[in-house]
């Protein structure tokens, strides 16, 4: 370790330990400050890990916590990034705040974000990339998925030797010719009849094939441009799946019970992504050697993190805390609160920072006409934003006289403990999801911290 990274580390490592100590919080500055003491200090922190990088547009935190539930049931100590801190300075503080133990096979398990793979790969040399879905997401930041695609590839590009987990139902995750061993994973479901064919909705993204450019056609679509593709005038298709969803048992918001290879595995959550995300993350955990049992028993202790249908009890209610932040992902929670059995409260919190992405005209494309109108009892609007999503439910056919507006946080909490119905469910941007926690932390609502 050279002198430059001994004094890169201590810097970042003593204000971790005061951020956390006694500012309580902060994840990017102790990596930015080590970083501009040694631009290469990640290289010196992870050296000796096995890295393993989780990327893509939705699911890249509850996959990447799936994944180090999972390898700590045979591995013990496994280094991440859990507060979904994910460009370059959050990495960086992940390793400054690790306590490294002795392992036989020390691992990190990394979520990164799509735009920063590259320079991460050209320090870190990943082992195995886990690419989970390439939605539209921040147009402003990303561009096109296939601008976004083109960025993640770059970064698998500099480790050719790295073993790419694919979801082998997206169909750009194959329509690169890539000299890396390769694992999909995707659902191969009962009624995956290899006679059907349907087409998806005609403004879903990533339908194009890769070859022709003709519209993809699905044996079974399982939601967005995800499911069993194949092009009728090429050929091209799903490649072969090594790990596959054979069954789903049972869903609703607060559990999925679904089949994997040989056994059932239940996961305290709701939504059909998230079993794409399970699936990810038994993918990896079979690449590491785990057996289903371990993994079964790695799943069914899962708790819920910050923001991800994270449950906070609050004035006898019950509020499941949502990211939203891109049409596929809105409308996958969407279907998702379809699954409730009883009544409830909507709120809403949108903003349009550069971490949300500033264009809000991806309220549109999801399907608030779809919900139980009936079954919401009151909604609650806020977030910078709260006049755009508030016009978006009213043209959505929601009652205007059920709706009330809150112009910050303080609002948004006093009228929660108001609510009718016992169970609440707020759907946030990135940056009001963080700015809402804190309040509530501040008021001993919840912990601080992620």
């Amino acid at each position: 370790m050279s002198f430059k990274s001994v004094i890169a580390k201590s810097a970042g490592k003593s204000s971790y330990w005061f951020l956390h100590n006694v500012l309580k919080g902060g994840t990017s500055f102790p990596g930015k400050l080590a970083m501009n003491l040694d631009p290469e200090i990640l290289k010196t922190l992870a050296e000796g890990y096995e890295t393993v990088v989780v990327t893509g547009t939705n699911g890249k935190t509850m996959t990447t916590a799936l994944i180090v539930a999972a390898l700590r049931e045979k591995y013990g100590d496994v280094l991440t990034n859990p507060s979904g801190s994910n460009m370059q300075q959050g990495i960086v503080t992940a390793f400054l705040a690790h306590k490294k133990k002795k392992s036989s096979r020390p691992i990190a398990v990394l979520e990164v974000d799509e735009a920063n793979v590259k320079m991460v790969t050209e320090l870190l040399h990943p082992s195995v990339f886990v690419l989970t879905n390439i939605f539209r997401d921040q147009m402003d930041r990303y561009g096109e998925i296939y601008t976004t695609y083109e960025k993640i590839v770059d970064g698998i590009k500099l480790a050719p030797e790295a073993t790419i987990i694919a979801n082998g139902d997206a169909s750009i995750f194959s329509s690169v010719d890539l000299p890396n061993p390769k694992i999909y994973y995707g659902f191969k479901l009962p009624d995956d009849n290899q006679q059907n064919d349907t087409k998806a909705p005609v403004n879903t993204d990533g339908i194009l094939c890769p070859d022709c450019d003709h519209i993809l056609h699905y044996h079974e679509r399982i939601y967005a441009n995800l499911g069993d593709f194949f092009c009728p005038h090429c050929n091209y298709h799903r490649p072969e799946l090594t790990h596959s969803v054979n069954k789903i048992i049972e869903q609703s918001p607060n559990k999925l019970e679904f089949q994997m290879g040989s056994k059932n595995y239940t996961i305290n959550i709701g939504g059909t992504y998230n079993i794409y995300n399970a699936l990810a993350a038994y993918s990896v955990a079979r690449y590491f050697d785990l057996s289903e049992d371990k993994i079964a028993q790695a799943f069914a202790k899962n708790k819920r993190i910050f923001g991800r249908q994270e449950l906070i009890k609050y004035e006898g209610k019950e509020i499941d805390l949502i990211l939203v932040k891109n049409p596929v992902g809105l409308d996958e929670v969407l279907h998702m609160l379809n699954t409730e059995k009883h009544d409830y409260s909507l709120v809403t919190l949108l903003n349009a920072n550069h971490a949300d992405g500033i264009d809000t005209s991806w309220i549109w494309d999801g399907q608030f006409e779809d919900l139980n109108h009936n079954q919401i009892k009151k909604i609650l609007v806020g977030g910078q934003r709260w006049h755009d999503m508030g016009f978006r439910l009213e043209v959505a056919g929601f009652d205007p006289g059920k709706m009330v507006t809150c112009t910050d946080n303080e609002e948004v909490i006093a009228n929660i403990a108001n609510l009718p119905t016992k169970k609440v469910y707020i759907l946030s941007t990135y940056t009001a999801m963080l700015s809402l926690r804190k309040t509530m932390a501040e008021k001993k609502i919840i912990k601080a911290g992620m």
